[in-house]
């Protein structure tokens, strides 16, 4: 049975005549009655204790607002100090009924103060600053309640609120993170290094930290006093491009050995620390999302992808703050920071769903928010001190923030292929709806050549988005090879399939071709997490066409499928998932050429040799890849559906039932 809840003492004379709750001991004068009545807010009782309350509340809110976790909540990059307040960030008022026990009176007070806060900071008249960003949900959030008050205008969705009190970690939780080493940073050397090779390498193509804040923190020497959360998750996906001589200086085996250190304690802090500015975890579950492991089964990139697509919805990002009016309450660094962290999202989320097979998670028909530009990946940058720009800023960035901007709308163009032919209940798309769509990727289509001048990562930028534009028409070429639109003609049937499989191969060949240059101009070193998936649909091509045409043509397809495998095979050595696309891959030929398998399917895998001019399919000129007997009857099923012609995600579906099962 709950505690009996019993009114203030004090009250407005207009409530008191409605015998209704006031709100005068949280709000003050005038109560939120009046106010939205705008009627005069008249206080019989003397107001003594109510100024005393409200002074309470005021030192409450300035000692919660005054902690480290709370001023780092004024902006999603500011610095979080690794000692965690270990007492309360204030202290609870006595009781006022004796019927109610202090904490219970308290919580009461305290969650209706938060509601009154959200409804004044909606309505345009907060009590006090906010720092926190709320969403308030579409029209049928509990805010739309407000709009009752006000027909016809329309009220901000986003706006601010003030900050609750952080909660204190136990002294246990504090022992247990230092055990785990989450407040011992790599030396100076090492940060730096971290910190060039994330600017340089995944800053364009996922800016998702707050440039300026960071490099001030750590130009000044007071790295430990960021966000470690962030400190650790930027570690995490800057390894990658680290030299193996500083991996080894800070005691690791490899890289993979760093990454695997560097993502323990990311994900330890995220667990486990408190953390509660929903930007921040926001932030890190987008670069945990490059984690693969088969230890961390439960926690691969759909996983944290989901958290981040979540965290997006929860604070609105996906709607524009400025819809019905200019939202004063959001600042312009907000609103460059909300639109990269959305699009980063939405990049992931098609991206990941073509990789793994599995539904979209964000639908655009529920969002509004601005398309990207390039001044929402450089507006952080003009903050940055001249001396520090050279260091840690590539040269080109502008250019790299072009590149950004095209990556998403190619990313949208990938998703309304996903929608049009993969979902599982869907109308077949006529003709006229699959020209239109090619029209619209191929007027997309990227550079074909680098400018002279630029450096090796711009120039691996643009090959890297054009293999994504070649990876988006395989994907909507293969299925119209056999799945033809109703109101084809059988006359005209045979000439759509042989001119979309002819388009499918082109584009196949195409990204071998930017595979090779990469591989000329030493670019492979830059390649990212997201660069070994880009391969699978090209390889996917060359593999159905092992098994059609003459022994010369399956002969050139399968030393296109070598050349790509060899490329896995440099991917691999940093990358665990194009080790395991490799032995796939492996797997899927040795069913082409059964005679060819007489290594021991428990070495390591091979790189299969062409196939004789004069031998059938079935057989090859050398022993064909083996393959890592751990992925076994997974792998079998992999390969079935890897060799279906009429679907480019059946093989996807299962690749991620393996992750999971």
């Amino acid at each position: 049975m709950s505690a009996r809840r019993y009114r203030s003492t004090v009250a407005c004379h207009s409530c008191r005549q409605r015998k209704v709750r006031c709100s005068i001991n949280v709000t003050g004068v005038p109560c939120i009655r009046c106010a939205q009545d705008h009627a005069e807010c008249v206080v019989d009782a003397p107001l003594e204790r109510t100024s005393r309350r409200n002074a309470s509340a005021r030192t409450r809110a300035h000692a919660a607002n005054s902690s480290p976790t709370n001023r780092a909540a004024q902006s999603a990059g500011h610095a979080v100090r690794p000692t965690i307040p270990r007492t309360p960030a204030f202290q609870r008022p006595p009781s006022e009924s004796p019927a109610v026990s202090g904490s219970e009176q308290y919580s009461i007070q305290d969650e209706e103060r938060n509601g009154l806060e959200i409804a004044a900071a909606a309505l345009g008249n907060p009590e006090r600053a906010g720092q926190v960003p709320f969403y308030t949900g579409d029209k049928t959030g509990i805010t739309s309640t407000l709009t009752l008050l006000a027909p016809g205008e329309s009220l901000p969705r986003h706006f601010l609120i003030p900050s609750r009190a952080s909660t204190s970690l136990s002294e246990e939780d504090r022992n247990y993170l230092a055990s785990k080493g989450v407040f011992n940073l790599p030396s100076s050397e090492a940060c730096h290094c971290l910190l060039q090779a994330y600017f340089r390498h995944v800053h364009p193509i996922m800016p998702i930290i707050e440039a300026d804040q960071i490099l001030h923190f750590f130009h000044a020497g007071r790295l430990h006093e960021y966000n470690l959360l962030l400190v650790w998750s930027v570690f995490f996906v800057a390894v990658n491009f680290v030299p193996s001589s500083l991996c080894e200086r800070e005691g690791y085996d490899s890289r993979k050995a760093m990454k695997a250190a560097m993502y323990s304690h990311a994900k330890c802090l995220y667990n486990n620390s408190g953390e509660r500015d929903k930007v921040v975890l926001l932030q890190s579950s987008l670069m945990l999302g490059f984690w693969h492991s088969e230890v961390d089964e439960h926690v691969q990139p759909w996983y944290w992808t989901g958290i981040s697509v979540t965290l997006c919805q929860i604070l609105g990002l996906h709607r524009d703050p400025d819809a019905a009016r200019y939202n004063a309450a959001i600042t312009d660094r907000q609103r460059y920071l909300w639109r990269r962290l959305w699009w980063t999202c939405f990049f992931r989320d098609r991206w990941l769903s073509l990789t793994l097979g599995r539904p979209l998670r964000i639908d655009l028909e529920d969002c509004d928010v601005a398309k990207p530009s390039a001044a929402d990946l450089l507006y952080d940058l003009n903050n940055i001190p001249e001396s520090l720009l050279p260091t840690f800023i590539p040269n080109e960035i502008s250019i790299l923030a072009e590149f950004w901007v095209q990556l998403i709308e190619m990313s949208r163009l990938l998703g309304s292929v996903l929608a049009m032919s993969y979902k599982t209940v869907r109308p077949k798309p006529s003709h006229e709806q699959i020209e239109a769509l090619e029209t619209e990727i191929t007027c997309r289509k990227p550079p074909e050549q680098s400018a002279p001048g630029w450096n090796g990562p711009t120039r691996f930028y643009l090959h890297h988005l054009q293999l994504h534009y070649q990876a988006v028409l395989i994907v909507l070429y293969r299925p119209c090879i056999t799945d033809l639109p109703d109101e084809l003609s059988l006359s005209n049937q045979m000439q759509w399939q042989e001119s979309f499989r002819h388009k499918a191969d082109c584009a196949a060949s195409r990204t071998n071709d930017i595979l090779e240059v990469l591989a000329q101009e030493n670019l492979l070193e830059y390649a990212l997490p997201m660069t070994p998936p880009l391969l699978i649909p090209a390889m996917q091509m060359h593999l159905l066409n092992c098994r059609t045409g003459n022994t010369l043509s399956r002969r050139l397809r399968l030393n296109k499928l070598n050349a790509c495998m060899m490329i896995m095979e440099e991917f691999q050595k940093v990358y665990t998932v194009a080790s395991i696309y490799r032995g796939i891959f492996a797997k899927a030929i040795q069913q082409i050429y059964p005679e060819r398998t007489d290594e021991n399917p428990s070495t390591s895998v091979s790189i299969p040799a062409a196939v004789s001019a004069s031998a059938p399919t079935g057989a090859a000129a050398h022993p064909i890849a083996a393959v890592d007997p751990a992925l076994g009857t997974d792998m079998d099923n992999m390969v079935d559906a890897l060799l279906d012609e009429s679907s480019a995600l059946n093989f996807w579906e299962t690749w991620g039932q393996l992750w999971v099962e």
